[in-house]
């Protein structure tokens, strides 16, 4: 079998851009993939250019031979754009073993350890900007069956902040705690914004709601200033979605820089890479909870790291979308007690309509998260739109 053609479609999701590959073989198998790269798209999509001119002719069956060779080919090495690429490529490969085998992906990797994974929902703040607006979306949240609920409440802080913003984002914390109870996980996002010291702070502050972690407290580009808020934060630090190889992943784990690690499978290389280092965390007790809050692909293949990896903690998922999410893809997402359900068919269990794709181009989206505009993740007027689908015991 060889690989003869790649396509990439760019789908605007008004928060982001979706950013899918999909690999035609000569057998007609083909297999899909998803780098999306929030504000780097077009960038992305000449690397996948640039990469196809490597894949086309080979058998897509030897995934571990393309993923260290598109990695040792290219001169300048990591780094978020060529990482991505790689991802939805390998991606898309593993995607083609499966069906070329009748078998789930997680099926290829070792076999199942479970058959459904517990979420958390990100996203489920939509359009709240008071403190008032993000508990009452809380209780909604749990009202639909959510468990535990991620959230950034740090506004437009960057670095340091000033005494009123701390008080507010504290009160923030405080008072989704007091409309969700004590027995719904709260995930604190901080989005790699503040410096240690105020990191430190935020952490010994938030520590009396009992939150299950704190995310990316300080800017991801000081692995040391990540491992001192780590050894002196009172409460459990996650991190890791900006680490982009199995490399940085050594050094993540030795420097001691989290409790739970957070590579994203879109950007890290992908399926077999976030595998990789899963098993370099297991020896540490660390557990992986990747980073997700991408498009349905991404989510489909990260679903099948669920299903086989013993160390998998928890699963990031947005708890609703866009409107037209249900039409780009055959996306099925099956929810039952605040868990999802592992998909049992063959590879990847996701496909593209190429049609729909096609309706919904790129457009520019910009960075919101200094700006004071980080929860204007939908169309104004738009309802959210839950994927999922409630399933019963």
């Amino acid at each position: 079998m060889k690989i003869t053609d790649i396509k990439t479609f760019v789908v605007n999701a008004y928060r982001t851009n979706f950013v899918f590959v999909k690999i035609f073989t000569d057998e007609g198998l083909t297999g899909v993939g998803e780098g999306t790269l929030e504000y780097k798209e077009r960038a992305l999509t000449g690397a996948i250019e640039d990469l196809k001119e490597y894949l086309i002719g080979k058998d897509p069956l030897r995934i571990e031979e393309h993923a260290y060779m598109m990695y040792r080919e290219s001169y300048w090495r990591m780094g978020a754009v060529l990482m991505s690429a790689i991802s939805a490529l390998e991606m898309a490969m593993w995607d083609i073993k499966g069906k070329f085998y009748g078998a789930p992906v997680h099926a290829l990797l070792g076999g199942p350890v479970r058959d459904r994974i517990r979420l958390y929902a990100n996203g489920w703040f939509s359009g709240a900007k008071t403190v008032e607006e993000f508990a009452a979306k809380a209780k909604e949240a749990v009202a639909f069956g959510i468990t535990a609920l991620k959230w950034d409440p740090f506004g437009k802080a960057y670095l340091t902040m000033t005494n009123k913003e701390f008080e507010t984002s504290i009160n923030c914390v405080a008072a989704v705690r007091e409309a969700v109870g004590k027995d719904v996980d709260l995930l604190i996002e901080g989005h790699g914004r503040l410096n240690p010291e105020t990191a430190i702070r935020v952490a010994r502050a938030i520590e009396p709601y009992s939150p299950m972690l704190y995310e990316e407290p300080v800017p991801p580009d000081n692995l040391d200033a990540l491992a001192e808020v780590h050894r002196r934060s009172p409460v459990p630090i996650a991190a890791g979605e900006r680490v982009y190889s199995i490399y940085q992943c050594r050094e993540f784990l030795e420097k001691g820089c989290a409790d739970i690690f957070q590579p994203d499978l879109s950007h890290c290389g992908g399926i077999g890479a976030i595998k990789k280092m899963a098993a370099m965390a297991e020896p540490y007790y660390i557990s992986v909870a990747p980073h997700n809050p991408s498009g349905p692909i991404s989510n489909a293949a990260t679903l099948q790291i669920a299903g086989c990896t013993q160390n998998f903690r928890i699963l990031e998922i947005m708890l609703s979308d866009v409107s037209w999410r249900k039409d780009i893809t055959n996306e099925v997402v099956e929810y039952q007690d605040g868990e999802i359900l592992i998909p049992q068919g063959p590879g990847l269990s996701i496909d593209l309509n190429e049609d729909a794709c096609g309706e919904h181009p790129f457009k520019p989206v910009y960075l919101r998260h200094y700006k004071g505009t980080l929860t204007d993740i939908r169309p104004n007027g738009s309802a959210n739109v839950c994927y999922f689908q409630k399933v019963s015991k």
